[in-house]
């Protein structure tokens, strides 16, 4: 699905800083707006246009619909599937390390065109390698696809931050979420929503993997320990919501991780197992109240994390590769009808009991609709496409997720909320 060179102009303006701020310090960046209203509707517009749908001004929840349906039924099976992957750059094109994006990338990608790239450390040196990398990626993408890229990093400040934590970038300074939590102010946490929204958009990042709205509620839990806003789950829940708030404000989807709660584990999920013995009543409780409420507020995306909850599931199945913890709470119970994102499936939790096909398939069946970083995509994206071929995954539940996709990718399409 090709689209015309001019959308492909609209777009990368709509969606990065134009070329004539690159000289701009991202701090000063972080403090101002790239488009305005203006230009933004005008945006939409021509982005509708091409697709044949209403004008945006005329737009109801049903015309969205609309726009979803007609997208979805000129996508092929290969194509879905690969909507449904987030991937290391290297994974795509069988790489040490990837920091550029020319006719290697665009050409594994016109092959298999995956959802969207996660980028660590390694991949970022600077603003205008990452700028020019990511606006390749998002060419790529409208041109192969018709719908942007998500482009990912994890980004939550503190002691996890790609970006303000590598040292290669003019950004300013966020302490660990603990600090923030401690505070008690909820504008300290917007402001970090807001600071770090402002230079991912900058760069060309639209979902960040942030922010964590986990309750630390065990105190031997390390994972999340600094990562955490706290002990409180309404502390928590407010805090997230408004580092959410200043994250879609500056165009960037956000992230409630990690279901159904990483603050009550006992051990690592990234070295392998990782349990907690709390009941469903307990949980919900506490660690689910932030999730909660990150539901009510309309967050765009949950990360499911690889916990086993023995006294909910029966048995120690990771909650990302559980229907009961993913369909059966996090949707029929808790409301949740946006994304749902495995946590990366390359962890020690996943790996140490499961094959890359077999993890992909079991977490789409248990209600995820993105999953991100099997240790051996090739294989789980095959495993994938097998499962639907032999319908032990219906054809149906590839739909409903390839739905949630188009839809988020559109909602970047329309900028800064």
């Amino acid at each position: 699905m090709k689209i015309k060179e001019s959308m492909i102009g609209i777009l990368i303006c709509a969606m990065f800083v134009c070329a004539c701020c690159g000289k701009t310090q991202l701090k000063e960046i972080a403090q101002q707006n790239t488009l305005s209203d203006s230009e933004t509707d005008q945006n939409q517009e021509e982005e509708i246009q091409e697709v044949t749908v209403p004008e945006e001004d005329e737009v109801t929840e049903p015309d969205i619909d609309f726009r979803v349906e007609a997208i979805l039924e000129q996508l092929t099976l290969e194509e879905k599937v690969a909507q449904m992957f987030v991937i290391l750059p290297e994974s795509l094109i069988d790489a040490d390390c990837v920091t550029a994006a020319g006719e290697t990338t665009r050409t594994a990608f016109d092959a298999c065109p995956v959802g969207g790239f996660i980028y660590m450390e390694q991949n970022l040196k600077n603003q205008e390698q990452v700028q020019d990398m990511l606006s390749h990626v998002q060419e790529y993408s409208m041109e192969r696809i018709g719908l942007p890229a998500f482009t990912c990093v994890d980004e939550e400040g503190g002691a996890v931050a790609r970006i303000g934590g590598s040292g290669n970038f003019d950004v300013s300074s966020i302490e660990n979420m603990a600090e923030i939590g401690a505070s008690q102010n909820a504008a300290e946490a917007y402001k970090v929503g807001e600071t770090i929204g402002a230079y991912l958009s900058y760069l060309g990042f639209n979902l960040d993997f942030a922010p964590v709205a986990d309750v630390w509620s065990n105190s031997e839990n390390k994972v999340v320990r600094y990562r955490s806003f706290g002990k409180e789950p309404d502390l928590v829940a407010d805090m997230a919501i408004e580092v959410y708030k200043g994250l879609r404000e500056n165009g960037i989807l956000g992230t409630f991780k990690h279901f159904p709660g990483h603050g009550a584990t006992e051990g690592d999920t990234h070295e392998g197992y990782a349990y907690t013995e709390k009941t469903l009543e307990k949980l919900r409780a506490c660690e689910f109240i932030p999730f909660q409420k990150g539901i009510e507020a309309g967050v765009d995306v949950i990360m499911v994390g690889h916990i086993s909850v023995p006294n909910i599931i029966g048995d120690n199945t990771p909650a990302s590769l559980s229907h009961r913890m993913i369909t059966e709470i996090l949707r029929e119970e808790m409301g949740y009808d946006g994304i749902v994102i495995t946590d990366a499936l390359n962890m020690g939790a996943i790996v140490q009991h499961f094959s890359s096909a077999e993890a992909a398939v079991q977490a789409i069946l248990a209600g995820n609709d993105i999953l991100l970083m099997p240790e051996e995509f090739d294989s789980a994206y095959q495993g994938v496409l097998e499962a639907v071929e032999s319908q032990s995954i219906p054809m149906e539940r590839i739909d409903e997720s390839v739905r949630r996709i188009i839809k988020g990718k559109l909602e970047l399409m329309k900028g800064p909320s």
